[in-house]
């Protein structure tokens, strides 16, 4: 499979959902944390938009699970684990107190990086050091 081609996919794709994210105004931490604040100044909004995107998935991953491969790769890469486990829940949980406090996730981060303003380059150095303490915690966990 020609590597440009795929690096060049990869790059729509990316740039297609951060386009999406912005327009969707999941870059704005405020609007995410009025959507978490159930009872207070609630922002249903955000809820159709992670409704879209879980009707587009459902709809269209059975249809391209029915390929022999994906179009731009050799075979599918589908997870191996399936079971629900405590790292699972406790990561999601972590995550979720994060989410709540900065009002950011990877992506819609990531896609506010452009601001570079020292709200978000703040969060992201957050980020980036719990992702590297994780990863050094779990190699050296006994």
């Amino acid at each position: 499979m020609n590597s440009t081609l795929r690096l060049l996919a990869a790059l729509a794709a990316g740039t297609l959902f951060g386009f999406g994210l912005s327009v969707a105004q999941m870059i704005d931490p405020a609007k995410v944390l009025n959507f978490l604040d159930l009872f207070g100044t609630w922002d249903p909004s955000l809820a159709f938009v992670m409704g879209g995107g879980l009707a587009v998935n459902a709809l269209l991953t059975p249809l391209i699970l029915k390929r022999s491969k994906p179009l731009l790769a050799e075979y599918f890469q589908l997870p191996k684990k399936v079971q629900i486990d405590k790292r699972i829940v406790f990561g999601g949980i972590i995550f979720g107190v994060g989410w709540g406090i900065a009002g950011y996730c990877p992506g819609p981060m990531i896609t506010s990086l452009s601001f570079a303003n020292s709200d978000i380059l703040t969060v992201f150095a957050a980020f980036v050091v719990g992702t590297f303490a994780t990863r050094w915690m779990l190699a050296h966990r006994g």
